[in-house]
């Protein structure tokens, strides 16, 4: 059975930079054969298209300005109404705050959709900061500090930390060790997600959906 046939496919996957949700979520949403959805990529995508929601997102970047709610939202959901996602979805950096949760919850109760599972990558901050210094290095990004680095976790916990609570709440987090090799850290998940009668359709081709 397909993920799109049993309409078991639409997560969201979380976690603070250097979790390796990025890669985890591309490998998560190909098992399910489904579309991975970020908000830089949908940001990027509308520019580069020039539709008028990226007119109205390139007008607020070039000006330095935070990309706000209420557009990021009608992006979101410009994207899940694309026919790829009508069969499930990964979402990857939305939403970022409860405004943004209650967004999506009302889009997805208008098309009589519910989120399956979200998948919380657990790292520990020293080891969130240690990955994110060896990649600043690898690519040569000496902005890129402990201190910056550490600003940008403090503001992930800060922000992320209540959202997570409100789908705790609900029961849909399934809380994932993200430390380990990529391919244990990928069964992991694939494991969790197996648990609650979520089951890919396929492995994405790296043998880890065990």
């Amino acid at each position: 059975m397909t993920a799109s046939a049993n309409s078991s496919a639409r997560f969201l996957i979380v976690g603070p930079q250097g979790s390796g949700k990025g890669t985890q979520g591309v490998l998560v949403a190909e098992a399910f054969g489904v579309p991975s959805i970020s908000t830089g990529d949908v940001f990027r995508e509308n520019i580069s298209g020039g539709t008028e929601l990226g007119k109205r997102v390139q007008s607020i970047v070039e000006a330095g300005d935070l990309v706000p709610d209420e557009l990021t939202c009608e992006l979101v959901r410009d994207r899940l109404s694309q026919s790829d996602a009508a069969g499930g979805f990964l979402l990857d950096g939305f939403p970022r705050n409860r405004g943004q949760v209650d967004d999506l919850a009302d889009f997805l109760a208008s098309r009589g959709e519910a989120l399956d599972a979200v998948i919380e990558l657990s790292v520990p901050r020293d080891e969130s900061i240690a990955r994110l210094r060896g990649r600043a290095i690898e690519q040569g990004r000496t902005d890129d500090t402990e201190e910056v680095i550490a600003n940008r976790l403090a503001i992930y916990e800060r922000e992320t930390a209540p959202i997570l609570d409100v789908y705790r709440g609900q029961g849909l987090v399934v809380d994932i060790d993200g430390v380990g090799t990529l391919d244990e850290v990928t069964a992991r998940i694939f494991a969790a997600l197996a648990a609650r009668g979520l089951s890919a359709s396929h492995d994405g081709g790296n043998g880890a959906a065990a």
